[in-house]
């Protein structure tokens, strides 16, 4: 077994779309169009690995839950093999930092949100010796 996808609510599903294609570089895997206006929408930092289920809120308690779904916490750990790489990217692209990078005893990082306030790290691990 393994992790495969993970849901995040949002308010638009082209809106959400463009943030993460756009805005943090990832790859939109699939948006399938199904039943009642709904559609399965995924994107990935990487092709092979976990991905987001981008899911249009339905009702006034998921629109509450946007941007909120950890309670403030960082949600999401987004790895990396080159940190200034990525890190000079995303900038570019416009990527929402809210802190400068920093090292950590477990690596280089720094804390990024998305449109809606969700918090992500982006990291390069310290590798071991």
């Amino acid at each position: 077994m393994r992790l495969a996808t993970i849901t995040l609510v949002v308010d638009d599903y082209d809106r959400a779309i463009a943030h993460y294609v756009d805005v943090f570089g990832f790859r939109l895997l699939e948006d399938t169009r199904l039943d009642a206006g709904k559609r399965w929408v995924r994107v990935a930092p990487h092709k092979d690995g976990p991905a987001f289920l981008l899911a249009e809120a339905a009702d006034g308690d998921q629109r509450a839950a946007i941007g909120r779904q950890t309670g403030g916490r960082v949600s999401f750990f987004i790895e990396t093999d080159d940190f200034d790489r990525d890190h000079a990217s995303m900038l570019a692209r416009g990527t929402n930092f809210i802190e400068a990078p920093r090292v950590e005893p477990y690596g280089k990082v720094a804390v990024f949100a998305d449109l809606y306030g969700n918090l992500f790290d982006l990291i390069e691990p310290r590798r071991k010796a």
